[in-house]
């Protein structure tokens, strides 16, 4: 998993290790010059300027003597700050009722086919699942959640293109109960006429959700585009100011080397991160765990197949 993870960010790994390695090596003492280096490879990388500090301030206060100890520091100080973000998505025992997720993010996140990926995921571990097509506004939405549905032999609740979100919704958690089905995911809008509109219809499907569960949604989990890099961390406090976020999936990692954004959203935020989307794959959404992601970033896997980094 560690290796596939390595493979899945490589483009940010690359990116990093490629500047580092210019600096390392030729040097027998970390120097300015090195940690220069350090500090804007971690800046194009997305990593913020936050991270950016803390780690090389990190670097600095060690007292090195050797470059050999950098990358195992650095590797520490990313895992530090990931930490806080590392909480796997948990559905508690014998919840009452539908346990429910709602998923919101901007059109093109892969909002969809993440709910598909996590929905196959509970299937297999033994939750009954259900999903509700809240996205109504794209026609093209409920088909490929109701095909995904279909492919995964998953409940779909689902109405013509145009209806009222929140009452799709609204009845998919009737319709869950009604089954005992364990977790509801519905999907929502992504975008509308302006970013006013889309916050007030999500705020509204929050609302009518609580009329059925005073408790629910449950989870409210935003999924984020890494390749959108700084966007994405403002569409994030956009979203949580708004509406209140529980957790972030971030998906798109495997077509970025701005992966790093993943830092400047945990510094930011602090918030859960559920998973990490590495490609197209079921098995491509991982589960976070910071070491894992600070290791795959700078450790011995390989960048891609049959290249190694010296």
């Amino acid at each position: 998993m560690l290796k596939r993870l390595a493979e899945g960010i490589s483009r940010t790994r690359n990116g990093l290790l490629g500047g580092l390695k210019a600096a390392l090596g030729k040097r027998k003492a970390i120097d300015a010059a090195t940690i220069e280096t350090l500090e804007s490879t971690l800046l194009v990388a997305d990593c913020g300027i936050e991270t950016t500090v803390r780690i090389v301030e990190s670097v600095q206060s060690r007292g090195m003597a050797g470059d050999e100890e950098l990358i195992p520091i650095v590797i520490d100080e990313m895992t530090d700050i990931l930490a806080d973000c590392e909480s796997p998505l948990e559905i508690p025992p014998l919840h009452p009722g539908p346990f429910v997720i709602l998923v919101v993010g901007v059109n093109g996140a892969g909002k969809t086919t993440t709910i598909a990926k996590i929905g196959r995921r509970l299937k297999e571990s033994g939750q009954s699942v259900m999903f509700a097509a809240g996205d109504t506004f794209r026609a093209a939405a409920v088909e490929q959640l109701t095909e995904w549905g279909r492919r995964l032999d998953i409940p779909v609740i689902a109405q013509s293109a145009g209806a009222d979100p929140a009452s799709v919704i609204f009845d998919a958690c009737s319709a869950a109960n009604a089954r005992h089905i364990d977790v509801l995911i519905a999907d929502t809008a992504g975008r509308l006429h302006t970013q006013a509109n889309l916050m007030a219809e999500l705020e509204k499907v929050k609302r009518v959700v609580k009329k059925f569960d005073r408790s629910a949604p449950h989870e409210t989990m935003l999924v984020l585009d890494a390749t959108m890099g700084q966007n994405a961390l403002t569409q994030a406090k956009l979203f949580h100011a708004q509406i209140e976020i529980d957790s972030i999936t971030l998906t798109k990692l495997d077509g970025t080397a701005k992966g790093g954004i993943l830092f400047a959203l945990a510094v930011a935020l602090s918030l859960p991160v559920r998973f990490i989307g590495l490609g197209e794959g079921y098995d491509d959404l991982q589960t976070f765990a910071a070491r894992d992601f600070a290791e795959a970033l700078f450790g011995d896997a390989p960048i891609e197949p049959g290249e190694t980094v010296e």
